[in-house]
């Protein structure tokens, strides 16, 4: 479990943060929640798909393997990608909020049992004087991002699920060796879809900063050829 405590500098001047990616630091993931302010950098890389988190809520997601814990962009000299996602990045971190519901002041918390945490290599926290480096700064900016991006992802699925939009797909993926796997309670953009929205939908969307996201996740989903290059690289590597 996770063991947060809000970032201070006198209890955590010598804290470092180890930035190097592997799977002993918690970057084997098959998944990263992504937002659409995001996706112009995550469909360079990764497929953008949906996927419900509990019950109800839908977000999507940067897909990085076809398997539990399997992220096939880490490799023994960490991560093989011209960008990683923020919600990967921003480890060990968490915004969270403190005080009043109807004027919360937001905070930044620090997961301590984290094992990128320690007080021996990394980057700092704090400089001699208690300031905040730059690390901690860019930590913090793209932590209020992230924190952004939350609403704007309500916002984005509420779109889609208004314009019935989105289509549960399964991905069934035949490897060299003729081993399958089946990607399974996954949501794509139905394509076939978007030529009938009409010209005031489609306004809506653009007035909304939705239009190029919708593209951009559609654009998207051809890099699920490359997650499959890369397990074939694996398989026979």
């Amino acid at each position: 479990m996770p063991n947060f405590a809000l970032v201070n500098k006198e209890y955590h001047q010598d804290i470092r943060i180890i930035t190097d990616r592997s799977a002993a630091l918690g970057d084997n993931v098959q998944l990263a929640m992504t937002y659409p302010t995001e996706f112009r950098s995550i469909q360079s890389t990764y497929p953008i798909v949906f996927r419900k988190n509990g019950e109800d809520d839908v977000i999507p997601v940067a897909l990085l393997g076809f398997e539990k814990d399997e992220n096939l962009f880490l490799t023994e000299t960490g991560w093989d990608a011209s960008y990683i996602p923020a919600m990967i990045r921003k480890e060990p971190f968490l915004i969270g909020t403190q005080g009043d519901d109807g004027d919360p002041t937001r905070v930044l918390s620090l997961d301590m049992d984290n094992p990128r945490v320690n007080t021996e290599k990394g980057e700092r926290l704090f400089g001699a004087l208690g300031e905040m480096t730059a690390f901690l700064e860019s930590q913090a900016n793209m932590l209020e991002v992230i924190y952004e991006g939350h609403e704007q992802n309500k916002l984005f699925v509420k779109a889609l699920l208004e314009q019935d939009l989105l289509e549960s797909v399964t991905f069934d993926i035949t490897l060299n060796n003729g081993e399958r796997n089946s990607l399974l309670g996954f949501y794509t953009i139905n394509e076939e879809k978007i030529p009938d929205l009409s010209a005031e939908t489609l306004n809506l969307f653009n007035r909304n900063d939705m239009l190029m996201p919708l593209f951009m996740a559609l654009a998207s989903t051809g890099n699920i050829q490359r997650l499959i290059d890369l397990k074939n690289a694996r398989l026979t590597g």
